[in-house]
């Protein structure tokens, strides 16, 4: 099957750019990724805080079923552009993988359909490639088709 979220990364380079079309408007998608409630039930973790404005900061954090802490990331919002973009920076706890900047950017394609562009900029290549070797491609979409699913409900 397909994958509808392209990761582009170049080789040589410290960016990877994220690509995803929504049967979703912007303003839904951008909702998607600044309301608490809706981003726990797409990302499936908990946010334990989150600040959609400028100069705001955001930790999310996942635990197995027997309580384990098993993922958590935080970082800061630098800037909150209501439906068009978010600049913030991303970090994940307990990893080698440093602090990435992220530009998401939320385009409208028409009234009822959008366009997701997501540039990460990580500290170094040598970054940036470790994180491709993970299933990166595949948790990105399988997190994109879930937001599609659960945003499609609220419509």
């Amino acid at each position: 099957m397909e994958q509808k979220t392209k990761v582009l990364a170049e080789k040589g380079q410290q960016e990877v750019v994220i690509t995803r079309e929504f049967d979703l408007p912007a303003a839904l998608v951008f909702k998607a990724y600044t309301d608490p409630d809706i981003l726990a039930q797409w990302m499936g973790t908990k946010v334990l805080k989150l600040e959609s404005k400028d100069h705001g900061s955001y930790r999310f954090e996942t635990r197995d079923k027997e309580g384990k802490t098993v993922f958590q990331a935080n970082g800061t919002i630098h800037a909150c552009v209501p439906d068009r973009k978010i600049i913030r920076t991303f970090e994940m706890d307990n990893t080698p993988y440093g602090v990435q900047l992220e530009i998401i950017a939320f385009e409208a394609l028409t009234e009822n359909t959008s366009r997701l562009i997501i540039h990460s900029v990580y500290e170094s290549v040598t970054q940036r490639d470790e994180v491709m070797k993970l299933p990166f491609a595949q948790g990105i979409n399988w997190a994109h088709n879930r937001l599609q699913d659960v945003v499609s409900q609220l419509k």
